[in-house]
This record gives structure tokens, sequence and C-alpha cells, in this order.
């Protein structure tokens, strides 16, 4: 397909996903199945263009003054890709295949419209509703932070220390690109361009021997911000399919006692092919069985009790940019009553002189720092630890990390445009 067929097709995909209000994932499945002439590239090369458009939804449209699928992706193309009017008329020549050629009023608009006066929620790209959550944690950098949200993520993978060194697969990863991530030690990062492919990593040796997992840098360091150590007794509350569960195992070494549960046994099907791939054999799955608790028999004995905690998913927007226009305020009330209620059931987990770790991967206050200090007033046996003491994992990356990310009298926010990763809200609390 030429690159205007394949802007073409971007365009009639944002009409369906427009029309049939269907997630994006689906819409370009279905299209993948019912056009099996394209190659990988040409789908990667339109998926790339409809993310890059949700990513964009709003902005684009002001920028063109009309809401409609072909107006956005127009927008998109000078917002995200930086083309300018000619270079968009040129794939926009109305020949066979291509989208019709631009209206007087289109180049106009993209040869001297700007987002100058866009409200902060159209600059930003989000939901209006959500423009005072951000307000609150942002201020007037709201916008800009926002706009790192929307922003390309790379591909980060972490190496699992159990089985190999980041040199060595950095070495074996050469042919990808991968470098070493900038604060978490054991992370490598692959960037990836707009029209990119993915880079299949699962087929890849270190993939199948179990050396790399891929995981963002900011989980990884949310997961190193726990200080799990060798011998400890460490509970994984919200493990899913174990991404986290499986840095905790590295950094405990083989040794002590890890559980790993979810109140959802659907999200722990892969953990089990996944633990045994990475080489870990102190790890204990506890799937809920009925009503039953399956952690009945813990109280007060943990040294650690991580609660990667059922949120928005705010802070992984880059990733998933479909998600945040299809987020509505209903959603952040469930999530925060599911949040107090895996905080309080984690207290009693707890030993004296332990410690939960509370991660979100949000950057909303009410399911971070508000969240946090609620538990501490119905718990006031804990007390938020230092964040110097957590950001001293990082050795000789603490200082520079400190005045990188947001440092929140409650915990660590790490977001695009700060850190680099995925925004996500760290805060450790220890029981006296």
């Amino acid at each position: 397909m030429t690159p205007a067929a394949r802007l073409s097709a971007a365009i009639e995909l944002i009409e369906t996903i427009d029309a049939d209000r269907v997630p994006a994932a689906k819409a370009l499945k279905e299209w993948g199945t019912a056009h099996r002439y394209a190659g990988s590239g040409d789908r990667a090369a339109i998926s790339g263009l409809i993310w890059d458009v949700l990513r964009r939804r709003s902005s684009s449209a002001f920028l063109m003054d009309a809401d409609t699928p072909r107006a956005r992706v127009l927008g998109m193309l000078k917002l995200e890709r930086g083309m300018d009017a000619d270079a968009i008329s040129a794939l926009c020549d109305g020949s066979r295949f291509a989208p019709e050629p631009l209206t007087e009023g289109e180049r106009s608009a993209l040869a001297a419209r700007s987002l100058a006066g866009a409200p902060p929620h159209i600059a930003g790209d989000y939901p209006e509703w959500l423009d005072p959550h951000l307000a609150a944690v942002f201020g007037e950098d709201r916008v800009a932070e926002a706009t790192a949200m929307a922003s390309r993520a790379p591909l980060d993978l972490r190496v699992n220390t159990l089985k190999a060194k980041r040199e060595k697969v950095q070495a074996s990863l050469k042919h990808l690109g991968a470098t070493a991530t900038p604060w978490s030690r054991t992370g490598l990062r692959i960037a990836l361009g707009a029209d990119a492919r993915n880079p299949g990593i699962s087929a890849e040796e270190d993939f199948i021997k179990g050396a790399i997992e891929v995981q963002d840098e900011g989980s990884q360091l949310a997961a190193l911000f726990t200080a799990a150590k060798p011998g400890e007794q460490v509970i994984d509350l919200c493990a899913g399919a174990g991404g986290k569960t499986l840095a905790l195992a590295a950094m405990m070494g083989g040794k002590g006692r890890l559980i790993a549960t979810d109140r959802d046994k659907r999200q722990l099907a892969p953990i089990f092919e996944r633990l045994s791939r990475a080489g870990v054999h102190n790890a204990e799955v506890r799937p809920p069985k009925g009503d039953a608790d399956p952690l009945a028999d813990i109280s007060s004995s943990a040294d650690l009790v991580l609660i990667d905690a059922p949120c928005t998913g705010t802070g992984t927007w880059r990733r998933n940019p479909d998600a945040k226009w299809r987020m509505r305020p209903g959603a952040l009330e469930i999530r925060l009553k599911d949040q107090a209620e895996v905080l309080d059931r984690a207290a009693g987990m707890v030993k004296p002189g332990g410690r939960i770790a509370y991660v979100t991967c949000s950057v909303l206050p009410a399911e971070n720092g508000e969240q946090v200090r609620s538990f501490g007033a119905r718990h006031p046996e804990f007390s938020i630890q230092r964040l110097n003491e957590t950001a001293s994992v990082l050795w000789d990356k603490a200082e520079e990390f400190e005045s990188a990310a947001l440092k929140l009298p409650e915990g660590w926010l790490m977001t695009p445009r700060r850190t680099g990763t995925d925004g996500f809200f760290v805060s450790v609390l220890k029981k006296a």
C-alpha cells in the first residue's frame, strides 16, 4: 500500500470507530482480517496512524476547526508527525486509493491555525471532566504534562537478574537498538518510530530463556522502591499477570517467601508460565476460591505487602490512548472504593516494623495522595516513609531522580514529562 492509501484506510477506520463505538484495537483487528492483502508493514503503519489520531483527538479537531475523522487525521499529521500543509497535500491528491484533495479551508487551517487559545483539556488532549483533577496536581503545567502523556511510548524491558546481566542482554539485543534505561539498573529501552512494527520480543532467545520481560521503567522503579530483600516474607496482593511479582522475586534473589494473589483469578492466568520461564522457585500463587480468603493464614507477619492498586490507568495513556476517551467519572469512584478496601486488607497482614508499598499507574490525586492520607487517618499506626529513603535504592541516580520526579507529601509521582516513564505513584507506609 502507498502512504496515501494507508492514510485513506486510517480515515475509514476512524469513521468505523466513531460510528460503531468500538475499541480501536478491535476495529484494527477486524480491518486486518478483511484486508488480508495488506502486509505487516501496512498494518503497523495504519495502526500507528490510528493511535496517533487518538492521542491528538481534541487538539487535531481544534486545529482544523472540524471534529470529523478526516479533520482529526489531517490535524494529527501536523501536530504529531510535524508535516506541513504542502506535505499533507501531496498525500491527499485525489488519485486512486488516496484521500480527496485538501479544500481551501483545510489548507488554510493547516497553514495558519494553532493551538493558541485552546482550553487546557483541548490543548492537552484529555476529557474535560478530568481538568480539575489534573489542575490539582500539575497546576499550570497540566497541558505540558498531558501532552507528554499523549506521546508515543518506547518499549521497555526488565532484565531478570536471576538469569542474566544487563550488559550481556543489551549486547544480544543490539539488532533492536536496545539501550540502557536512565533510572533502572535492570532496564533496557527500544525506541519505536511512528510506523514501527512490533519488534516481536517474545520470539527473542533472551525472552524464551526468561532473561527479559516487557515492563515499563516506571513499573520497574515502583518495584525497586519497595526495597524487597532476600529472606523476607513478601505479599503481592494485586499481582495480576505477575510483572511486579517477577521483579520482586529477582530482588529477593530466590530467598524468602513470596506470595502472589489477586481477587480476579483470570488476571493470574499468565503468571504461572512467567514464573517458570523466569526461574522463580520461591513464589507461591494463591488464586481466590469462592468466598474463602486465600491469605487467611497471613496475619501481622509480612515484611512487605505490595499493592499494585486497581486504578483508572491515567498514567498509561501513551500506551493506550483509546482508554482516556472511554473513561467516565463513575469509573474513578469505583476504583477509589477498591483501593480503600485493599489498603485496609493489607494493614492486617503487615508485622510491626513492616511496610506497605502502595502503587498506582495513575496521576490523579484522589487515587494517590488523598487515598494515602485517608488510609493514615484510619490506621495511625502507619507512617509515610521519607522520600529520600525510597529513592536511595537508585544509588548514584537518587539525587538526579529526586530533581526529576514530582515530590508529593505522600510519595513519588513519575510522569512521561518528568522521568520519561509511564505515570506511576509510589508511597511506602511503615508500621510502627
